[in-house]
């Protein structure tokens, strides 16, 4: 008697791995080679306020942990769209004891490999993927080890696949007809995405959908660990259904490390999941009059060296 279910929950997990194998896509994300340095060798030019001492590591280095780039497109314009409309470093400890995502507003204005001076969003136009690797990885001078990309449309299939998600509201408004209030609220797919998206009536534009967006995958993050989700047989497979038909990753980031990864995260509770926004300096204009963020490079050194001796806990 004790055969059958043992077949049946082996046959299950068979199913999930194939599907998940079926489902998922790879591609070339990761960059190939080749010192990280900036196209003037890292010169501070002291006409730029609030730029700070430059970093000129030129190898990113190995941390501990594991650290991985989420690249997030609105799918209005698809995952081949010119610009990246959410950039988030994920650091996860050696312990799993929490997580630690870092966003990238997409107006910094950094040094591009090969590229110039320009705004982050734009390595992803020049280059791809691997170009923005190597801008995230010269910026901090921490390895990344595993790039995933997502559509936005994803967003709204993996909430609506897990029954809705509590995001708590920062800043209160109303897009596309859906009316968000400060506080908790429940989300379906259509308001997550109306809710990830918004940025033009938000007080700090990019900064202040940022910080939406982490609100929203911390949320993600929970539901998608919790035992709710792990334990209902049928919510966890619309749930990884959902998740792995919209996102491609890089070709060495195998199924087996991914299903490993989640359930190391299986304990993670609210206060295990901590957001920041790389530093800024300040707002200005590039030389062609675009709007920017200043990077405070000081203070993106010690990110990057709290990153590499995984103590992200202490950084502040």
């Amino acid at each position: 008697m004790l055969a059958v279910p043992v077949v049946a929950v082996g046959g299950y997990l068979g199913w999930l791995n194939h599907l998940v194998t079926s489902n998922i896509k790879f591609a070339d994300l990761m960059p190939t080679g080749g010192p990280l340095v900036p196209v003037d060798g890292g010169a501070f030019d002291p006409s730029e306020p609030g730029e700070g001492g430059i970093p000129t590591a030129a190898v990113p280095a190995e941390s501990a942990g594991d650290n991985y780039l989420l690249i997030g497109s609105d799918a209005r314009s698809g995952l081949g769209g010119a610009r990246s409309d959410v950039i988030i470093f994920v650091h996860v400890p050696i312990d799993k004891h929490n997580v630690s995502l870092i966003h990238f507003p997409r107006d910094m204005y950094v040094f591009i490999p090969g590229r110039g001076r320009n705004k982050i969003n734009a390595a992803f136009a020049f280059g791809g993927a691997p170009l923005l690797v190597d801008t995230v990885q010269g910026m901090l001078g921490v390895k990344i080890d595993h790039v995933a990309m997502i559509g936005f449309e994803g967003f709204k299939r993996m909430t609506d696949a897990v029954g809705g998600l509590d995001v708590y509201v920062e800043e209160g408004g109303k897009i596309d007809g859906h009316v968000f209030t400060q506080g908790m609220m429940h989300l379906d797919g259509e308001m997550a995405l109306a809710f990830v998206r918004e940025r033009y009536d938000l007080s700090q534009g990019d900064i202040s959908r940022g910080r939406r967006q982490q609100a929203f995958l911390k949320a993600l993050m929970l539901e998608a660990v919790s035992v709710e989700t792990l334990a209902n047989p049928a919510k966890l497979a619309t749930f990884i259904d959902s998740a792995t038909s919209n996102v491609i990753v890089d070709r060495g980031f195998d199924v087996g490390q991914m299903r490993g990864e989640l359930l190391s995260l299986n304990g993670l509770r609210p206060g295990d999941i901590r957001f920041l926004t790389a530093p800024l300096s300040g707002f200005g204009r590039s030389p062609y009059g675009a709007s920017i963020d200043l990077v405070d490079w000081v203070k993106l050194t010690q990110l990057g060296t709290a990153i590499r001796e995984d103590r992200l806990d202490s950084y502040s």
